[in-house]
């Protein structure tokens, strides 16, 4: 998958937009979001993710992976459909993610989730993938980012985007969605370069 957009347009249009985070795209340089994978296999890793410290998480998806036989490649839907409890338990998943897991497996089998996704407008494809269990707001907007490429996607649900915005605008608390939603319009129609951003800034500032 490739970016929809151009990234040297996005930070020039951040840079003259928003002198607060111009400064941002000084500091950190060059836009490096590289889209990857495909909608339904980022979504198990997603799923696999959720609520679990990257180390811990990235056993799990190996034992989870090795389950279908060949290393490294997610289980197709019916595969997927397949797979007992037992086996979800022996590589760690946990029942309510094995739940989850089964859940998109049927979506995928629906032709709710899929391939076409890429070809659908960012809202439908958020509509479509949080038809699946265990999937919000929050994932279907890191799967359009980071996995679509798509430009204007604002997070306002996520947590290190709230307290970026918070320091950096000189807010005392988080700003609402409506509020965050507002501070961003000059950001359009580059927000997801924006929000790549402001987490490459909470990476390399040293927390006050």
């Amino acid at each position: 998958m490739t970016l929809a957009y151009d990234p040297a347009a996005a930070t020039a249009h951040l840079r003259t937009a928003d002198p607060v985070l111009g400064r941002i795209v000084e500091q950190v340089g060059p836009l490096q979001l590289r889209p990857a994978g495909r909608p339904y296999e980022a979504l198990i890793r997603s799923i696999l993710y959720q609520q679990l410290a990257g180390p811990a998480a990235a056993a799990i998806e190996r034992r989870f992976l090795a389950l279908y036989g060949e290393e490294g490649r997610a289980p197709l839907p019916e595969q997927l459909a397949a797979t007992s409890l037992e086996q979800f338990r022996s590589t760690g998943v946990s029942r309510q993610k094995a739940g989850y897991l089964l859940d998109l497996a049927a979506k995928a089998q629906e032709g709710i989730v899929g391939d076409h996704l890429i070809d659908l407008p960012d809202d439908e494809v958020a509509q479509h993938v949080m038809q699946v269990k265990g999937i919000g707001r929050w994932t279907a907007d890191m799967l359009l980012i980071f996995c679509l490429g798509r430009p204007d996607i604002l997070p306002t649900g996520d947590l290190g985007i709230k307290n970026a915005v918070m320091r950096l605008y000189g807010h005392e608390t988080h700003l609402s969605p409506a509020a965050l939603e507002a501070l961003a319009e000059p950001w359009r129609p580059y927000r997801s370069a924006a929000a790549w951003y402001l987490w490459q800034w909470l990476d390399i500032k040293t927390p006050t």
